[in-house]
């Protein structure tokens, strides 16, 4: 616990309290209390109260970055200590190692960054409660674990958790090509992949770090949990409560749905009445189980599930150009399957797999050479692969996402991209930028462009160095340089995206499409693609969100560009060796497309089967004239759907109905949305919606000083509570620790029909 978490503990003098939701009384205050005896405060005493909140309403939505995080900072606050080193090394290693084993297993999980910032904090204040802070031990112990700590080990943990795309193909090679790299190679291959991407995202911080617009909505439920934990006061005091009754509310109840009572993650009226005898009704409100139905009118009430739309955190504007983009999916994918679009009447209403001419599986490998190539004379014999009608309408929709992305940034941020290349301003690491926070920053160190430049330059050298393997080219040096050009030009685009509004555009059919005819014919190089022309674009996204983070909590920035490294290389040697063990002990398994109840290869193959039928089939499937061209065409398509809005925003006059209209309008979102209803469970959209209603309209603007103080806490805490209490079933009763225990059947868990009871399932 930290040394002013006591209520009955002796009072020390109080310094003078400035009037601030958020940093009245400073760890730097107790620091120095706590290491004269570890002498402890009494919060309830500080004179910070509710009333320090302003209650004027957040009118744009980037300054919620300001309104709700504090700007304050105390730079004599240690970040690598002791503690940081043992658990920022420590979580790294775990979190890796965990996301590796997550990567072989039939559950679809993932390692959060929130998972990660409640592990380290639990650890750090345990560390500093155990620990002495006397004599030699104050260099091990130097007082409370404060908010830079905390954050440099979140970001090296986190880092570490994102299992790289590198391994994966790397696994594909070996189990479905029998090509094995040299363990170094492998290793470097991982790192160099990551490391191109961060630096682009150092080059881009004049763009998408530094400015007040670039605020991140996703990262403020973060920053806000992270300065309630460790900034003094009586409303900080307050806020730790409010998340921590939150968080074991959450705990407790997220097990309910998810194990005994699944029925509440999809409740369907429509459904219930149905129970499964109408096919039609399934395919349009079914939403309990993956690829069921498209789940209109269905309410969930799994936070888990509900979290996907991030109904607390992401502005009103990108919600609703999200539900526009359902409403019209709604209406889109039932036409189309039903009017037979793309020949798909006769197969399943939704699923992602590969069919035959008779609606049968198809068998990919039957119309290979023993190289893996395409054998032209079996292809004939076997025919062409058939998609459902949802899923081409779904790939067409995130083609249409990009090229609009493309576009919607260069008309509406043109001013912002001008000023942060014109003159080649972006490679001066120092700025004049009037953001608040930046400003703070000014006092410390920056890293210079030259080394992100550097890094950029030596890890793509890396990179073509390793795609030679005993002789051939994996992906030649000249595609690999292509692929990482483009990457940095998407960058900019999905960036300015999820800097301004949370979302993130997706790229990978666009990419795999692209390295088809790039690589007609070769399996292995479009696989490879992914590392420079998908990876590359997430990890330089993934960067810049640490970089704000890093800004936001006031780390040094060299602190943060450590961080992100060490991170990097131990997530690498990690999921690496971790990898290379699993591959050795259950090769069979991960081979066979069912799999076991313990280890399944479903993401590995998941890359073998997109390569196999891209590099072989992307001419045959894709080109003009073919049966699946819009898919690839719809990249062009997509580049007009901004115009129009713009063009009327123009010409309209200012401040107009019309003029506002259109510019809330933000086409990529759109467009992606039409599209997205056909992955996984859709029970959770209507209750994303009345949520998010209640959250950004009505809390923000009838509740302002709620909303600041308690409506991203409330996020992270549900969050949180919910991430954990996943983690824990995964391995207790979900199979991850190799004995599913399934609940007993009863009508809200039934034994022959979906959990919303929507279809049938025997």
């Amino acid at each position: 616990m930290s040394a002013h978490a006591d209520p009955t503990a002796v009072k020390a003098p109080l310094p003078d309290l400035p009037h601030s939701d958020s940093l009245s009384y400073t760890e730097k205050d107790i620091r120095d209390d706590d290491s004269q005896g570890k002498q402890k405060v009494d919060v309830e005493s500080l004179s910070v109260t509710d009333e320090d909140v302003g209650s004027t309403i957040i009118e744009k939505d980037e300054d919620v970055a300001i309104e709700v995080i504090s700007t304050q900072d105390d730079p004599e606050l240690p970040v690598f200590t002791f503690r940081t080193v043992l658990l920022g090394v420590g979580l790294s290693a775990f979190t890796s190692v965990l996301a590796t084993i997550y990567t072989f297993k039939p559950q679809n999980a993932t390692v959060s960054q929130l998972f990660c910032l409640i592990i380290a904090y639990v650890l750090g204040t345990a560390m500093h409660s155990i620990m002495p802070s006397t004599g030699f031990w104050r260099y091990l112990n130097p007082g409370p674990f404060n908010i830079k700590e905390h954050t440099a080990i979140v970001i090296m943990s986190s880092t570490a958790s994102t299992v790289a795309v590198a391994m994966e193909v790397i696994a594909a090679l070996d189990l479905f090509y029998n090509v094995r790299l040299n363990a170094a190679v492998a290793i470097f291959q991982i790192f160099a992949s990551q490391m191109i991407g961060y630096g682009i995202a150092g080059l881009l911080r004049t763009l998408l770090v530094y400015p007040t617009y670039a605020f991140y909505p996703n990262y403020i439920s973060i920053v806000n949990l992270l300065q309630s934990l460790h900034f003094g006061g009586v409303l900080n005091h307050k806020k730790r409560r409010y998340f921590w009754i939150v968080f074991a509310a959450i705990f407790f109840w997220e097990w309910i749905p998810q194990y005994p009572f699944p029925l509440l993650t999809a409740i369907s009226i429509i459904c219930l009445a149905d129970n499964g005898r109408h096919t039609f009704v399934r395919n349009l409100f079914g939403a309990g189980s993956s690829n069921e139905g498209i789940g209109l009118f269905s309410f969930g009430t799994s936070w888990t599930l509900i979290s996907q739309g991030y109904p607390l955190v992401w502005p009103w504007r990108t919600q609703v150009n999200s539900y526009i983009g359902m409403a019209i999916g709604y209406l889109v994918l039932t036409v189309a399957y039903y009017g037979n679009s793309f020949n798909g009447r006769d197969l399943v209403f939704m699923s992602t797999s590969l069919f035959n001419s008779k609606g049968g599986s198809y068998n990919q490998t039957a119309i290979l050479t023993p190289a893996n190539t395409l054998d032209p004379s079996k292809l004939g014999s076997v025919g062409l692969p058939r998609y459902t009608t949802t899923y081409v309408i779904s790939q067409m929709c995130y083609n249409f996402s990009l090229g609009a992305a493309i576009v919607h940034v260069l008309l509406w941020h043109w001013p912002d991209l001008k000023r942060a290349f014109g003159g080649m301003r972006f490679l001066h690491s120092a700025q004049d930028i009037d953001d608040p926070h930046y400003q703070q920053m000014k006092k410390y160190k920056e890293v210079p462009q030259w080394w992100y430049l550097l890094l950029f330059l030596g890890s793509l050298a890396i990179g073509i160095g390793c795609s030679y393997n005993h002789g051939q080219w994996l992906l030649p040096a000249w595609s690999v340089i292509l692929f990482t050009v483009i990457s940095c030009f998407i960058a900019i685009c999905i960036g300015f995206i999820a800097a301004t509004t949370g979302f993130q555009i997706q790229i990978k059919h666009a990419i795999h499409i692209l390295s088809a005819f790039v690589h007609p014919g070769k399996p292995i190089a479009v696989m490879y693609v992914n590392l420079y022309g998908n990876s590359t674009a997430y990890q330089t996204l993934a960067m810049l969100q640490d970089l704000k983070l890093g800004q936001y909590t006031k780390i040094p920035p060299r602190a943060t560009f450590a961080a992100q490294l060490a991170g990097s290389i131990i997530g690498s040697i990690f999921n690496y060796t971790m990898m290379i063990s699993i591959v050795k002990n259950n090769r069979e398994a991960l081979i066979d497309p069912i799999g076991t109840r313990i280890w399944s290869g479903w993401i590995i193959q998941g890359y073998n089967s997109s390569s196999v039928a891209m590099g072989a089939l992307g001419k045959e499937l894709f080109a003009y004239g073919k049966p699946y061209y819009l898919i690839a065409f719809a990249i062009f398509i997509g580049l007009a759907f901004p115009i129009p809005f713009w063009v009327v925003h123009k010409l309209a006059r200012k401040d107009s109905r019309l003029a506002r209209a259109t510019e809330y309008v933000i086409t990529p979102i759109v467009a992606l949305y039409v599209g997205y209803l056909p992955y996984s469970v859709n029970g959770q959209w209507w209750s994303c919606f009345v949520i998010g209603y209640f959250s950004q309209v009505w809390a923000r603007s009838r509740r302002p000083k709620w909303f600041k103080k308690y409506n991203y806490l409330t996020s992270a805490a549900l969050d949180g509570g919910s991430q954990v209490i996943l983690f824990i079933l995964s391995f207790a009763v979900f199979g991850a620790s190799g004995n599913a225990v399934d609940f007993p059947n009863w009508w809200g868990n039934p034994a022959n029909l979906s959990v919303d009871r929507c279809a049938l399932t025997d």
